[in-house]
């Protein structure tokens, strides 16, 4: 049995947990809405203000499901009652970002600006020109959009520009050195 699956997700104030036939999971709260369908073998109920994941059997296939469900649930509605951030950082000369209604026109040193239009349920932030910040409800689909945006243009080794996760840890090689 899995640690994190046998913990129920407590239901928040304000939060309603509806579970399809079909283990269709709607979790429903003061930021949004969000749907996800689960495998059909795991066992999911509401039970006094909780949502109680269960397995049927202890194979290796529903272990490895048990927490997984049970985190997915929770994410779900963390999401809906306070939401999910990434904060990127630019570094380097002339890099900078500026919105433009919900698009985020990056300037990365390319000869064109790389423009990104912010999907359904993503918003962007720019509260100084090196900083993004990319706000949603649903944790993976926050994650993928920052990680396109790095993408455009990763910290390189030797100067360490391009573009990181606020924190990020780039590890820096030595330069060339010269002939004796």
């Amino acid at each position: 049995m899995s640690r994190i699956g046998k913990k129920p997700v407590v239901i928040p104030q304000g939060v309603e947990v509806k579970i399809d036939g079909n283990n269709v999971v709607t979790v429903k709260g003061p930021k949004g809405q969000l749907t996800k369908s689960f495998s059909p073998e795991m066992n999911i109920v509401v039970e006094e203000g909780n949502v109680v994941v269960t397995t049927p059997s202890n194979d290796k296939k529903h272990r490895s499901l048990h927490g997984l469900t049970r985190t997915l649930i929770a994410n779900m509605v963390e999401g809906v009652t306070q939401g999910f951030f990434k904060n990127l950082e630019l570094v380097g000369v002339g890099y900078r970002a500026q919105l433009q209604g919900n698009k985020l026109v990056l300037s990365m040193g390319y000869s064109h600006p790389v423009e990104f239009v912010a999907p359904e349920g993503i918003t962007f932030e720019v509260p100084a020109q090196t900083k993004i910040t990319v706000r949603g409800i649903d944790k993976q689909l926050v994650g993928q959009i920052a990680a396109e945006i790095r993408s455009v243009r990763e910290p390189e080794p030797y100067l360490g520009k391009g573009i990181r996760y606020e924190g990020e840890n780039v590890r820096r090689k030595e330069g060339k050195t010269g002939k004796k």
